[in-house]
């Protein structure tokens, strides 16, 4: 009887919620902008897939690789509009053209901070810049382009004198025209309307290298069109905090309405500098977070980049976690920009453990406890790092190759491989949002309440709390009783009821199949996995637990890329922690795998009829098809946000012993 009318209170209170938010307009988030409302109004939140990780022609690095697409090209993409790509024939026309099969819900735009203003200079004819020596073999000879004068700005950290002016001036009213732009073509697309169709965000990357290509790089997104009137690069905040602090005085303290944060990615090549100090700069070496620097990056770095064009950061089965098959996906050989060569070494290293975020958010926990503030608190994203202005271009069958495939301007498409074997297509950013505008999308992201996905678009739910009913998988209020009875995805438990010392939080996780479209359908769903890390006395523990589905005959025909075998179209479960301890900080956070299904690089390996029994006879351009080191397919998944569980201190006390 009793669970009978918490049901119907449950429906009810949803109800009134729903019927409050359309009668008086009102918004559980701050509302910073003037647009119209959204139509489409869901109390109980609906998912938004983004990509927040986007380089266009504006960007150093994309535009020696000969991309010419601009963010207006990139968010039309993004909206599923076609688009051509490198390479260009001597009339400037693409001869490769690239779609997306679903259009994206929003995007952000992080073109390079760094060197964008010498981008405009060199590229911008009827300028005497324009045939400064520098800007063209920038234009000529791009291999070379990073020598001339990128080795100057992004490692003496100086801007080029003779391009830029001597105080520095000309690339900075540069910097200012591509800025404006970008703030021009985000309003252009943004969907003010109440149809709410698209939402686009103004950000860019501060891209900071330190040491020997160890990668500290950020996407800055802003909440809305008040930012500031340049953005603050690596060259003017040598550190994360520096960066945070500009932010603080240039944009939420200097100006009214405007807010911010940052996104780490690719902690996988930051040669474990990513999860330490954030005070690391080029010319400091890493130390311990301070309590102060604990709670700022908590404050400005709710959620991270799992996975990208250049690798997955969540484990790593060579560095720790050779126990969890899972952790072999979509590593890279080396663990910092540069792979295999760099100023101080010629031969690779392989990340450690302190590059991956499943090692930050146990280090985390210990954190919480020695400092009172958990730095490494993260929700969980994906994005693409496209090079190429091609957001959300994440399917494996075609893929192009996001960094320009090498491409300069020329009459022929490589008949080789169309990007390093290593690379991938990158992943995509879920939000669960009550709308698609900015104020609803940026204030998710700040709650944590969204996940990443490999490429594909599974729909996943995952709430925590004390009481859930075990029937809860087969009833239609799953959601609204998710969030009444505890917290979703990104949250901290709520406090434990008064049940005893033998209560244990329960998860209530369901997930969707990847609907597909009519050309590229979805692949079904394998298992769904919990990852329990907690801290048991001084030393941090984890445990990866099946919890729903599980192993099964999947495969995949790799003369055809035929997937065989069943899976399923959604899966739930209510799971209850069995060796849950009070006294013990935790958290939990849900993995979802698909069936497998084809690699990209296999896809092509088998249109250009590789044939390795036949070593000899494979083109050099086409050797990765045969090599060992790569798999030929790949089990697509999600990742979402933790939940926390966060022990009192006296329980803590106890259980380690601190008096």
């Amino acid at each position: 009887m009793q669970m009978k009318f918490s049901a119907i209170l449950v429906f009810f209170v949803s109800l009134l919620v729903t019927l409050m938010a359309h009668a008086t307009s009102e918004r559980s988030y701050e509302i910073t902008e003037e647009r119209e409302l959204c139509a489409d109004f869901e109390p109980l939140r609906r998912p938004f897939f983004g990509d927040t990780h986007v380089h266009t022609a504006y960007s150093f690095d994309a535009s020696i690789q000969d991309t010419r697409n601009t963010p207006r090209d990139a968010y039309r993409f993004a909206q599923g509009e076609a688009m051509g790509i490198q390479p260009y024939d001597k009339d400037g026309k693409p001869l490769r053209w690239i779609q997306i099969d679903r259009p994206l819900d929003w995007t952000v735009i992080s073109d390079h901070a760094e060197l964008m203003g010498e981008v405009r200079l060199c590229t911008t004819p009827g300028t005497w810049q324009y045939w400064h020596p520098v800007c063209f073999i920038k234009r000529h000879f791009p291999s070379l382009a990073i020598m001339a004068f990128g080795l100057k700005t992004l490692v003496q950290k100086e801007r080029y004198s003779g391009i830029c002016g001597g105080d520095g001036e000309r690339c900075r009213e540069g910097t200012r025209a591509f800025w404006d732009s970008i703030q021009a073509a985000a309003e252009e697309a943004y969907d003010r309307s109440d149809s709410c169709d698209f939402t686009s965000f103004v950000g860019y990357e501060w891209t900071a290298s330190v040491g020997h290509g160890q990668n500290l790089h950020r996407n800055v997104i802003f909440r809305n069109e008040k930012v500031p009137p340049l953005p603050v690069s690596w060259i003017d905040t040598p550190t994360a905090v520096d960066l945070w602090d500009q932010l603080q005085s240039e944009c939420v303290d200097g100006i009214s309405g405007c807010d911010a944060f940052t996104i780490p990615h690719n902690s996988n090549l930051s040669g474990g500098l990513n999860f330490q100090t954030a005070r690391v700069s080029s010319s400091e070496v890493p130390g311990e977070p301070s309590a102060e620097e604990a709670r700022r990056r908590g404050r400005w770095e709710p959620i991270a980049e799992i996975m990208q064009h250049k690798g997955a950061s969540e484990c790593d089965s060579r560095a720790g976690w050779g126990n969890d098959e899972a952790c072999g996906f979509e590593l890279l050989p080396y663990d910092r920009f540069g792979g295999k060569t760099t100023f101080a070494q010629t031969d690779a290293q392989l990340p450690t453990a302190n590059n991956f975020v499943r090692w930050a958010l146990k280090d985390g926990l210990v954190r919480e406890r020695e400092l009172g503030a958990n730095p490494f608190r993260y929700g969980i994203i994906a994005s693409t790092d496209t090079h190429i202005a091609a957001p959300g271009l994440t399917a494996e069958k075609g893929h192009p190759g996001h960094g320009g495939a090498g491409m300069a301007a020329g009459e022929e498409v490589s008949p080789g491989l169309p990007d390093d074997i290593e690379f991938n297509p990158g992943g995509l950013a879920v939000v669960w949002a009550e709308e698609n505008t900015r104020d609803a999308l940026f204030s998710a992201m700040q709650r944590r309440e969204v996940y990443g996905t490999s490429g594909t678009r599974p729909v996943v739910r995952f709430f925590g709390g004390w009481d859930y009913p075990e029937d809860l998988c087969g009833r239609a209020d799953f959601v609204a009783a998710g969030y009444a009875g505890g917290v979703a995805m990104g949250s901290d438990l709520p406090a434990a009821p008064a049940q005893g010392p033998g209560a244990a939080p329960r998860f209530a996780v369901w997930a969707l199949q990847d609907p597909g479209s009519p050309d590229a359908p979805g692949t079904p769903l394998q298992r769904v996995q919990v990852i329990k890390g907690w801290l048991e006395g001084d030393e941090v523990r984890e445990q990866v637990m099946d919890v729903a589905g599980g192993a099964n005959a999947a495969s995949v025909d790799l003369d055809t890329c035929e997937p065989r075998g069943a899976g399923a179209k959604q899966l739930c479960t209510v799971w209850t922690d069995p060796d849950f301890d009070a006294r013990e900080s935790a958290f939990y956070y849900v993995r979802v795998l698909e069936n497998p299904t084809c690699r990209w690089s296999q896809y092509i390996c088998l249109e250009r009829g590789v044939d390795c029994s036949d070593a000899q006879s494979v083109p050099e351009n086409l050797a990765g098809c045969c090599s060992a080191d790569y798999p030929k397919t790949i089990q697509e998944r999600a990742w979402t946000s933790p939940i926390w569980y966060r022990a009192p201190v006296a329980q803590q006390a106890a259980r380690t012993g601190i008096r």
